[in-house]
């Protein structure tokens, strides 16, 4: 019965902070404006979100602070304490690709924008790569 517990409340943790597949989190698609549903606090797809208010483990805009974690000097934000405890040791959860120049960046260093309709959020290296996208991929007048 212990065990079955114990599963239990594993299973209930991971569902709590799942992380989205990979194709989900970069969706190029374009969005209709009637998909550009508020996230919470009145974000809106194609916004630029601070670091803080995502959780850099599942690439979500959460709308409230979320738990610090530095590694390295630089300063990673996660949901949860599954989330705190994997950036410092799973490098993976702290890079990103970005959608524009597909080069790697660091999430600490990134603009992070909301980029779909459930508050999924992209990392891009500059400013520069974020408005193209607004154009081309939201095509979204300039922001």
């Amino acid at each position: 019965m212990k065990n079955y517990v114990g599963l239990l409340l594993a299973f209930v943790g991971l569902v709590s902070c799942n992380q989205k597949n990979s194709e989900e989190l970069t969706s190029t698609q374009p969005v209709a404006q009637e998909q550009m549903m508020a996230t919470p606090g009145n974000v809106q797809v194609g916004d630029i979100v601070p670091n803080d208010l995502v959780c850099m483990v599942n690439n979500d805009y959460m709308g409230t602070e979320q738990l610090e974690v530095e590694v390295n000097g630089k300063t990673y934000y996660g949901c949860c304490e599954m989330c705190q405890e994997r950036l410092p040791v799973d490098e993976s959860v702290r890079v990103a690709i970005d959608p524009i120049s597909q080069k790697q960046v660091d999430k600490a260093d990134a603009v992070i924008a909301v980029t779909g309709i459930r508050g999924e959020v992209s990392y891009f290296e500059n400013e520069e790569n974020y408005h193209k996208f607004v154009k081309t991929v939201l095509k979204k007048e300039e922001i």
